[in-house]
């Protein structure tokens, strides 16, 4: 059984080692949990797409509600699926301040990267954009 998890939280440490820490520990640990994902990022906020099967996804967002380098963790967008839409990344990334500014402002009130205040639904079709715009990187 896959699924996929969209949750968004708040960097406790904004700076480029902790999220780089971040991405090194979803790309040594994922592959053996069968985890795929991406992680969107920008001003202090993430936006993360987990996929795999459910209890490896339930453990990794349990682990995620209680990593002290997250705060305000907030589930929004649990599904099953048939297929992957992320396959292709241990965990991809994307700088939301290198994002062409007019695709946020698709999604959003403004060019920022602000899961808090849209649905969950909107923050996945973001995801969806960056991906169909060849913005994410970090394929393994």
């Amino acid at each position: 059984m896959l699924v996929r998890l969209l949750y968004a939280s708040r960097a406790v440490d904004t700076r480029a080692e902790t999220i780089e820490s971040i991405l090194a520990q979803s790309r040594q640990f994922n592959p053996t949990s069968g985890i795929t994902g991406i992680l969107c990022y920008g001003g202090g906020i993430f936006l993360q797409a987990i996929e795999g099967g459910r209890n490896a996804v339930s453990e990794l967002y349990g682990h995620i509600q209680k990593d002290p380098r997250h705060k305000d963790v907030v589930l929004l967008h649990y599904e099953e699926i048939s297929e992957r839409r992320f396959g292709g990344w241990t965990m991809g990334q994307v700088d939301a301040s290198r994002v062409n500014t007019n695709i946020l402002l698709k999604y959003s009130e403004r060019a920022e990267l602000d899961p808090y205040n849209v649905s969950g639904k909107v923050s996945l079709a973001l995801l969806e954009e960056l991906m169909a715009t060849a913005s994410i990187i970090g394929r393994a």
